[in-house]
């Protein structure tokens, strides 16, 4: 899966892509990313591969590990910034 486009031309990393990068980056493979976690080998693949329904919880216990979490996100442009955009286009 590749990176979600949202409005306005900001662009938001997946989690599986995020989990993956940081996994690499500190030298673990699944199996001892998992270990560390306390969440098991087939969650982590399910993860990193975009499994589209995943325990909250569990996704919590391994972000943290890389300082995450799960939370709201404002994903959606504000008004002044659409009309700013739209004003530049004309």
């Amino acid at each position: 899966m590749t990176n979600s486009i949202i409005p306005n031309g900001y662009s938001m990393m997946n989690i599986q892509t995020f989990i993956k990068r940081q996994r690499k980056l500190h030298g673990l493979n699944q199996a001892e990313l998992a270990r560390r976690a306390g969440v098991g080998l087939r969650f982590i693949r399910e993860l990193e591969q975009g499994k589209p329904t995943l325990r909250m919880d569990k996704v919590n216990q391994v972000l943290q590990l890389f300082g995450k979490t799960l939370g709201p996100v404002d994903w959606r442009p504000k008004i002044e910034e659409t009309v700013a955009h739209e004003e530049q286009k004309k």
